[in-house]
């Protein structure tokens, strides 16, 4: 098969690239000139350069192929507009189906996330049909995942070929960037986390990530979202397991909401005074927080055979990646 990758340098994307390579399959991405590059170096890939406003460069990368993996996206809880989201996640998202569905690709899957699902206020496992609206959605961010995601379905109803994915919370191999929660490990890594709040979360391999890509375009239902995860775990058991498979000491401090609240916006207003570049948390984050983003990856299970490693296997191989790159000693 023949590949057209958008978000092939970022951290899922990348892993997708590989695993594609890997399989056999020849593969072209898209690259915006001036990105880090470092995900796709060292690989058969062609470079197709351009950016998802760009119409021309999308049908240049798209020409022949069998597959399109849309992965490219906007993931900041800083220094962004609305508007740099709507652009990207809602109508970058459109130009690209739209595009591939005009070129007759008979096969695309969508990248979008947990943040465009609902999640259950009584902490069980929230499922692709476990109900949610833009009300319900926590930031910038969120609302455009969701947006997006809509675009997608919406589409799909119209007849384009277009299979949805969410992933979870990713780790592993090659997170350069790092993204936030690679950056708490990081942290902790470092001896720089001193608290943990009352939160949960789900933790996957990326590699589990994007061989449920390589799945569902070859097995996932048109219009059909699947979510691709690990296991559901509070912050306190992820800080447990990192602890243990790094030898670092544990985190033993709990810190209520509202004391997270008030640091994060006393935080921003560093920020923004131009005494810190970024902040180490946001009030959007915090108000996440409360929510404990748990979820079921039966129905992804049940029609691509996907599977997943244990967190702690996934949580080894991180520490392990980001100590051999120089993040952490």
């Amino acid at each position: 098969m023949k590949a057209f990758v958008t978000g092939g340098t970022g951290f899922i994307g990348g892993a997708v690239v590989r695993k594609l390579v890997k399989a056999g399959h020849t593969v072209r991405a898209l690259v915006r000139p001036g990105a880090d590059t470092r995900q796709l170096d060292g690989l058969p890939v062609e470079r197709i350069e351009g950016s998802l406003e760009d119409v021309e460069s999308l049908r240049r990368g798209m020409a022949g192929c069998d597959w399109v993996f849309h992965l490219a996206a906007l993931y900041a809880f800083w220094g962004y507009r609305w508007e740099d989201f709507y652009r990207v996640n809602v109508e970058g998202t459109r130009r690209v189906l739209e595009t591939a569905h005009e070129l007759g690709i008979p096969r695309i899957v969508h990248t979008s996330s947990i943040a465009a699902l609902g999640v259950n206020p009584d902490r069980t496992p929230a499922t692709e049909e476990t109900p949610s609206t833009l009300e319900d959605k926590i930031g910038f961010y969120q609302r455009s995942k969701f947006l997006g995601q809509h675009v997608a379905l919406e589409l799909a109803r119209q007849g384009v070929p277009v299979v949805i994915v969410n992933p979870t919370t990713p780790v592993g191999v090659g997170d350069y960037k790092p993204t936030p929660t690679g950056q708490v490990i990081v942290d902790f890594l470092n001896g720089r986390i001193f608290g943990y709040v009352d939160t949960g979360l789900n933790i996957v391999d990326v590699e589990d990530v994007a061989t449920g890509h390589l799945l569902a375009a070859e097995r996932g239902r048109i219009g059909e979202c699947y979510i691709l995860g690990g296991e559901n775990l509070t912050l306190k058991e992820v800080l447990d397991i990192l602890a243990e498979v790094s030898g670092r000491p544990p985190v033993r401090l709990r810190i209520p909401h509202w004391v997270a609240l008030g640091w994060a916006y006393m935080d921003v207003t560093l920020c923004r005074l131009g005494l810190r570049r970024i902040p180490t948390a946001t009030p959007e984050k915090v108000h996440l927080s409360r929510r404990y983003e748990w979820f079921s990856s039966a129905k992804a299970m049940r029609e691509l055979s996907y599977t997943f490693a244990p967190a702690r296997e996934a949580l080894r191989k991180a520490v392990e990646w980001y100590r051999a790159h120089g993040y952490a000693p």
